[in-house]
């Protein structure tokens, strides 16, 4: 498997950015971490390794990027506004600078899947929302798709424009919504300890409300909030799904 390391100072969040990079061809997939994690998290875990034989074969090309949140909603000592202005400039970064490095290392037709476990699957979520200009689907695993979940109360507009389950049954922009429509959305649950499948079939019935298209698929009670459920999870929705 080909693996490269990139890395670059953000404009958007004024810091170096690393980035790494498995495979040579196949459509991308934007891979965003867990929690307080980092850009090199899914290949310690080995579900870079999952993903081998379609890394192998030329199927996918993966993208992994670092996380932002201890800059942001997993910094207890910043302040709610502080936070949210982070979350935003790292929007800014996946939309204005990791797309357009993904498009020169595949070609700018090359389409772009966005993906993640536990607060991953939120940022996948969210970013595959907003711009679905610029991703063609999102597989969120393990996730709540809630933001307040993480804001210890903090709630403002910003909050709001990253909640998918807050800002998706308002959303009226036709050509938005035909966008979101027209991609693929796999949103993953098991049922085992720390997962909560009830959020996303909450969420399931958002989407639904506004004809949104989407895959939910709630796995069995042995299923837990841990790698090796994201391992089973993610090549098979890769293989079944795109």
């Amino acid at each position: 498997m080909i693996r490269e390391i990139h890395q670059w100072f953000s404009p958007a969040l004024q810091k170096e950015m690393p980035v790494a990079v498995y495979g040579h061809y196949g459509f991308a997939v934007l891979m965003i971490p867990t929690a307080a994690a980092d850009y090199l998290e899914y290949e310690r875990f080995e579900l870079i390794q999952s993903l081998s034989p379609m890394i192998d074969a030329g199927k996918i090309k993966v993208f992994s990027i670092n996380s932002m949140n201890m800059e942001s909603w997993m910094n207890k000592e910043m302040e709610g506004a502080h936070k949210a202005i982070r979350q935003n400039q790292f929007n800014e970064y996946i939309f204005n600078e990791v797309v357009p490095f993904i498009k020169k290392f595949t070609s700018e037709e090359t389409p772009i899947i966005a993906t993640g476990a536990s607060f991953g699957a939120l940022h996948s979520m969210n970013i595959f929302l907003k711009r679905p200009d610029l991703f063609k689907g999102v597989i969120a695993m393990s996730g709540v798709y809630d933001l307040t979940e993480y804001t210890s109360g903090y709630y403002d507009e910003q909050v709001y424009f990253n909640s998918p389950i807050h800002y998706i049954p308002n959303l009226t922009d036709h050509i938005i919504l035909e966008q979101i429509r027209s991609g693929k959305m796999v949103i993953a649950s098991g049922s085992g300890s720390h997962e909560d499948p009830e959020a996303n079939k909450r969420f399931s019935g958002v989407l639904h409300s506004k004809s949104i298209p989407h895959d939910l698929e709630i796995w069995a009670d042995d299923i837990h909030h841990d790698w090796p459920t994201w391992r089973k999870m993610l090549p098979y929705f890769i293989d079944s799904k795109f």
